[in-house]
């Protein structure tokens, strides 16, 4: 008697294969993305969260946003997720009007996506990022100077 080894069962499905650009596409339609007047406005009143995930050397070559909480990318998700062992305070509920802002709205677009999917159904992005929001003339600090 010989054993022969079987096939699996069933196939495991794979994923079609999808360019960055076209994942991009589709994350941003899921978004109300929002313009660097409109995120100013919404963060004056009270009524977004602006979340800067750029880069360290990208902050203190071009500075801050004030008042914008500054999270590294790796970690946005554990820092906003209300339910989370490891939310900052101001991840207060699903509900907060996150915007998150990168360098110029390419990365911020698929940190919202992915907090939306965590539940914080108002996360959105800076369309252009942190680099519209410059050239649109909004307050920026400046970088922190260099130790002599």
């Amino acid at each position: 008697m010989t054993h022969s080894v079987s096939a699996l069962p069933y196939e495991p499905s794979r994923p079609q294969p999808l360019s960055i650009d076209a994942h991009l596409e589709h994350v941003r339609e899921g978004l109300d993305r929002i313009g660097p007047h409109e995120a100013h406005a919404a963060a004056e009143a009270g009524e977004a969260l602006l979340v800067d995930i750029r880069y360290a050397e990208l902050r203190e070559r071009d500075g801050l946003i004030p008042g914008a909480l500054v999270v590294e990318r790796n970690e946005l998700e554990w820092r906003l997720d209300p339910q989370g062992s490891h939310r900052l305070p101001e991840a207060t509920g699903h509900d907060v009007h996150v915007v998150v802002v990168c360098n110029e709205g390419y990365a911020s677009s698929l940190g919202a996506a992915s907090l939306q999917q965590l539940g914080l159904y108002r996360a959105t992005d800076l369309t252009g990022g942190f680099q519209a929001w410059r050239a649109a003339g909004l307050p920026v600090t400046a970088p922190p100077a260099e130790p002599t």
